[in-house]
Formats: C-alpha cells, structure tokens, sequence
C-alpha cells in the first residue's frame, strides 16, 4: 500500500503494520513513522540483517537455520532485548506452504526456544484457503492444539498464535488467534504495479 494510506492508518490509531518484503518495507519505515513493523512473508536468508533492523518482529521463521541466521543478527545489531519470532507451522503439510511440521517443530522447539537472542512468542499459520472461511478452522484448531501441547513440554514457547487473514481471520479468532493479519481488510488489495 502507499505510505499515505499507511500514515492515515497510523494517524488513526493502527499501531502495527506488516510487509511481506524488506525492500518495500526499508522505504515505507521511513516514510510512515509511528508503528511497529512487522514481517509477514518469507524472509531470505541473505536479508536477515536487514530485517532485524527494520522490523519490530518477524511471523515467518521457517527453519531452524534461519532462526539461527537470526540470532547472530540480533546479536551483531546490539539489541538490548531479545528479538521476537514467531515460528512458522505448516500444520496441514501442504506442498505450497513453508513452514516446519508439526514434528519437525516437536523435535527443534527446545533448540529454538534456547536461542539466547530471540523470543520465541509463538506460532504462526496460514489458514487453509477454501471458498469459505470455516474451511480454515481445522487449520487453526491444530495451531492451537500444537502449541498448547509444545508449551507444556516447554515453558520458553510464547502463547502467541498469529493466524488469521482478511478473508478468515474471524474464524481464527474463534480458535485462539492473538493476531491476525488483515491489509486486504483494511486496505483492499494491493495496487498493481
């Protein structure tokens, strides 16, 4: 979205923003002053440093390498506290999504939770598109279910649960969401180029 829409936004109360892409996101900071910027799409490695600088947050943490690519940005930035993630799940294993399994997460979630520079506040999910919302709630269910389950082996895991989109965030509210991410809601969709 433009960043006079984007300062309106934050003008009229929005405290938070995301981006899907770094570049964009550098020249947006910039011209919209006020928010916290947040990190929603897939993050490549070679710009890791980069998204520690300019987001308050990063809601796609894939893989254990890029926590771990992470972790010395966040420590090389001199931040004072540490760094919050959220960990990406592919919960429904679909071939078209990133993200850990539900497995693979069940065996890294300590090594990941014990990165001295990062905050694991939860996990993150993308609804499984269908032609109405409630397709997404056994999506969202498990999210849930997993991290109530990972929590109770570890207590480092945050509560956090950011799943949820314009067209099925309602539903992901329902089954726990603590943050959705809704711009095609608020904004409508994304001008093209």
């Amino acid at each position: 979205m433009p960043a006079t829409r984007l300062s309106a936004a934050v003008e009229a109360g929005l405290g938070s923003l995301g981006e899907s892409r770094v570049q964009e996101a550098a020249q947006k900071i910039l011209a919209v002053p006020g928010a916290a910027w947040h990190m929603v799409g897939r993050l490549q490695g070679n710009k890791v440093a980069r998204a520690v600088d300019l987001f308050a947050a990063i809601h796609s943490v894939d893989s254990i390498d890029l926590a771990r690519r992470l972790d010395r940005a966040a420590t090389d930035s001199g931040r004072a506290m540490r760094y919050p993630i959220y960990l990406q799940v592919n919960i429904d294993e679909e071939r078209s999504k990133a993200g850990f399994s539900p497995e693979s997460l069940a065996a890294a979630v300590h090594e990941l939770v014990a990165l001295p520079n990062l905050e694991v506040v939860g996990l993150m999910t993308i609804g499984r598109l269908g032609d109405r919302p409630e397709a997404a709630r056994p999506t969202f269910a498990r999210l849930r279910r997993l991290s109530e389950r990972l929590r109770a082996r570890d207590g480092r895991l945050g509560e956090g649960l950011s799943m949820g989109m314009s067209e099925d965030f309602e539903v992901a509210v329902e089954e726990g969401a603590t943050l959705v991410r809704i711009g095609r809601a608020l904004f409508g969709d994304r001008p093209l180029a």
